[in-house]
């Protein structure tokens, strides 16, 4: 693509000859011969300051915000994040006008919902990429994901993938650090979801009123909001909204309502009321917040189209999402084993209560807090695991470059008040294996923290590790 089409995209005009663009990069260390380079200002680095390492790379244009003593045209924008996202759209020639979009944010459950949303487009024949936490999803085709929300120019060349390959529906979790940093700019989505707001990420966003504000960007870019009434930040989040709202709920008047709620072991069922007709449920993943994870679900597809037969197939047929309340088959042992994502306190909260409504004996919890993040919600995590646990097996959880043994007592703080029994065991592989070792008939262990994540980050190094098969191996050695 001709560099004077992209300047067209940004109008912005530039100086020197056209040139031919082969692809668009923001990493010098990516550059190739023909690319064009965007200089973005990050949090640790300014990608003007490599701009010159990826022109001697090849790259033979820049994207920068001020002029640069280098000889290959530039183009001079206010703001390269936002321009880079446009360059991106422009020259992966806007693949997301070809497909349905659909976007979930919150703190928790868009991991679930996205999966919910995919295995509902699927039962209507639709073939959906799904781009997430756990992995990004072209149909059946994984491919890994680095991150929430990948960078605009990953981002645009991963849907171009997903349009070329026939997919219909795109199904996206956006982070509120996506949203923040223009990751997404320039996508009209056709619905997007408001799960719930709770503490996280506070490290990066520093209160709480600048973690809504980030997330409520996302309603600038959608064409039908759908917000959880339910949630304690609902009217904030919808105030001064000029698209339309629809709201969704198991307390008062909402659009979509669950009622008739019933909770076991193996799963959830409920009575779906909507606009769209009244339908009851029978899910096979359990928990309160999967009741609302399916209404959010079921609000997004049924407002671009879809039918109350599509969401009852779709969700009915799903069997579970990797490390979202996570049975782990125990070879005939009488307790029970449940891996969980749960970082966040409201997150451990929900698994907790959920495995005390159907826990006939104690309940034992096992998790942590990653390190180089929020550190005000190490010691609520820990009086919350306190309180909703019989005992509690504090350990670490990525550490990454912190003390392990720095953050788990600042866990250790919050459990303390609480009048629960606890052991701290920083090795984690140690933690869970304890934890098996004390268990009782007809107890329930939780494992949190981790989820569907397969290693374990200690000094900046990952190293590899999952939950599950750590606890499965333990069983074996037994």
């Amino acid at each position: 693509m001709l560099l004077s089409k992209i300047a067209g995209e940004l109008k912005v005009p530039f100086i020197g000859n056209d040139v031919e663009i082969s692809s668009i990069e923001y990493n010098s260390r990516q550059v190739r011969p023909g690319a064009l380079f965007c200089c973005i200002i990050g949090l640790v680095a300014d990608g003007h300051n490599f701009a010159k390492q990826a022109v001697d790379k090849g790259a033979v244009a820049l994207i920068c915000q001020r002029p640069l003593n280098l000889d290959v045209p530039q183009l001079v924008v206010p703001d390269t994040r936002i321009a880079l996202a446009e360059a991106a759209a422009c020259f992966y020639e806007h693949p997301e006008r070809a497909m349905t979009m659909l976007a979930v944010t919150g703190t928790n459950g868009k991991t679930s919902t996205t999966y919910m949303v995919k295995s509902i487009a699927e039962s209507a024949g639709k073939k959906v990429g799904l781009i997430g936490t756990i992995v990004n999803l072209i149909g059946d085709e994984r491919i890994d994901a680095a991150r929430t929300t990948p960078e605009s120019a990953d981002l645009f060349a991963l849907l171009r993938r997903m349009a070329n390959e026939g997919c219909d529906l795109v199904i996206m979790e956006v982070s509120s650090h996506a949203l923040v940093q223009d990751r997404v700019y320039g996508i009209m989505f056709d619905a997007g979801l408001f799960t719930n707001l709770t503490q996280d990420h506070l490290d990066y966003h520093k209160t709480f009123d600048n973690y809504l504000e980030a997330k409520k960007l996302l309603f600038k870019q959608c064409r039908i909001a759908i917000i959880n009434q339910d949630d304690p930040s609902a009217e904030r989040m919808k105030a001064n909204l000029t698209l339309p709202i629809r709201t969704m709920g198991i307390q008062g008047n909402t659009d979509y309502r669950a009622g008739g709620i019933d909770i076991t072991t193996e799963g959830v069922a409920f009575h779906l009321h909507s606009p769209h007709g009244d339908c009851r449920l029978s899910l096979h993943i359990s928990g309160l917040f999967s009741v609302y994870n399916a209404m959010g679900a079921a609000a997004l597809t049924l407002e671009t189209g879809f039918t109350m037969k599509n969401v009852a197939a779709g969700l009915e047929g799903l069997f579970g999402v990797a490390g979202r309340l996570q049975r782990v088959d125990t070879s005939g042992r009488p307790f029970s084993v449940y891996v969980d994502y749960a970082h966040t306190p409201d997150a451990l909260k929900n698994v907790l209560n959920t495995c005390r409504g159907f826990a006939k004996a104690r309940l034992i919890s096992v998790f942590g807090c990653g390190g180089d993040r929020d550190r005000v919600k190490r010691p609520i995590m820990g009086e919350i695991g306190g309180r909703h646990s019989d005992f509690v097996i504090v350990t670490s959880d990525n550490p990454r470059t912190e003390d392990p043994m720095r953050i788990i007592s600042e866990i250790e703080d919050g459990v303390k008040r609480s009048s629960t029994p606890y052991k701290v065991i920083e090795n984690r592989k140690e933690a869970i294996a304890y934890a098996l070792s004390i268990a009782r008939e007809h107890d329930i262990i939780v494992i949190a923290g981790k989820g569907h994540e397969n290693y374990q980050e200690i000094n900046g190094v990952k190293h590899h590790f999952d939950d599950k098969e750590i606890v499965e191996e333990l069983l074996r050695q037994r």
